[in-house]
Order: C-alpha cells, then structure tokens, then sequence
C-alpha cells in the first residue's frame, strides 16, 4: 500500500516547517547564548543589538518563507 501523493506532499510539508523552525531555534539558541550575544548586564553592547536585529529579520524571513510556502499548498 502506497500513499496518496497529497497525502505525502503534506505531511513532507509538515516535517520541513518543523525541520525549519527547529534548526532557526538552535542556531540562534547556540549563538545567542554560547556567544553571550541575547543576554547583557546594565546596558546592551552593539553585539546585542546586531545579535537581536538578526534574531528579529530572521524570524520575519522564516515566517514570511513558511507562509508563502503553505499557500502554495493550500
């Protein structure tokens, strides 16, 4: 028994949004916290500016890119 071209299309969607989601949360999780980048004492650096001006893009890009892609779908 083979499944539904539909059926695989979509839950291959699925597991890429979540691959997605998860690989952006890791990388800015690594580089925020191993750098020291999201966490500041008394006033922000401009490497906490950049880090969180980065964290802020990248989420607009990857939600702007998640939706794009589940419209083609839908």
């Amino acid at each position: 028994m083979s499944m539904e071209n539909e059926t695989r299309d979509f839950l291959v969607l699925i597991v890429n949004t979540i691959s997605k989601v998860l690989l952006w949360m890791m990388i800015n999780t690594f580089v925020g916290i191993y750098f020291e980048f999201a966490f500041f004492e008394g006033t922000p650096t401009w490497q906490n500016i950049v880090f969180y001006i980065w964290f802020i893009a990248s989420l607009t890009f990857l939600i702007l890119h998640l939706k794009k892609k589940w419209e083609l779908f839908v």
